[in-house]
């Protein structure tokens, strides 16, 4: 399957998500071009960006297990090409 170029952002509302969502991310290093994360104290929420270089079933399968993870919400983008 060829890679795709996808962008997976994530809202984490509950902070106690933040070692789950560490070690799921880390199984999938190896796709994984960068991430940046913004705590926005005001809201009490953290704001995760994760830039991916991956065939689109290993990006669905990350977002899919993220999207189960209690208080935490996530949309998934892909390139055109």
């Amino acid at each position: 399957m060829e890679n795709r170029i996808a962008l997976i952002g994530i809202i984490v509302e509950q902070y106690e998500a933040a070692q789950q969502i560490n070690e799921i991310l880390h199984e999938y290093g190896r796709y994984i071009i960068g991430r940046m994360g913004v705590p926005y104290e005001k809201r009490k929420i953290q704001i995760i960006s994760v830039a991916m270089d991956a065939p689109q079933n290993v990006v669905s399968a990350l977002s899919g297990k993220l999207g189960k993870l209690s208080g935490v919400s996530i949309k998934t983008m892909y390139s055109k090409s």
